[in-house]
């Protein structure tokens, strides 16, 4: 998938990946796209429930060898 910005949270547990991520949107246009990729698993859980609470689209997630990446489009 196509991304606009790369926010790497490797290594970063809760509520780290999440504010990195925020803060990298924060600095997007609307319709750009964020990946993020984290080790942390409450990561899951925690941009699902972010992109609910922010109308920022989680357009897809993924798990590989204990990465999880996550992609986010700007509201």
């Amino acid at each position: 998938m196509e991304f606009h910005k790369d926010v790497d949270a490797r290594g970063l547990n809760c509520p780290l990946p999440i504010l990195k991520a925020k803060k990298a949107l924060a600095e997007m246009a609307s319709g750009e796209v964020l990946r993020v990729v984290a080790t942390d698993t409450g990561s899951v859980r925690d941009f699902q429930a972010f992109a609910r609470q922010t109308g920022n689209a989680l357009l897809e997630q993924s798990e590989s060898n204990r990465e999880y990446t996550f992609f986010l489009r700007r509201k």
